[in-house]
């Protein structure tokens, strides 16, 4: 299992309001079944099949540029774990336990 962060940064737009172009990049994340994501007010965190992911992520960067930035940055930071099924949520639950000592 691969959990990922994706952050779309629209460039180029009339406004500094971006969310229109980022929704569009959600609307594609939306439609997969195979997907987990969580948003966040920097990035979207997806947990999933490693290849769906990085499909999934270029479809929501051409998104964003479809709705007209003339530029669009996207950054994505995977974490895979090989040795044992790691999902969103026991990462932050081993985070809490650990908060508690």
């Amino acid at each position: 299992m691969t959990i990922a962060e994706i952050s779309i940064i629209p460039l180029g737009t009339k406004t500094a309001s971006v969310s229109k172009y980022v929704a569009a990049a959600v609307k594609i994340l939306q439609q997969e079944k195979n997907l987990k994501y969580e948003l966040t007010a920097m990035g979207t965190i997806i947990e999933g099949d490693l290849d769906n992911i990085l499909t999934v992520a270029r479809k929501m960067h051409e998104a964003a540029l479809n709705q007209g930035a003339l530029r669009v940055v996207t950054t994505i930071k995977i974490d895979e774990r090989r040795d044992k099924i790691q999902t969103m949520k026991d990462k932050v639950d081993s985070l809490i336990k650990e908060l508690k000592h």
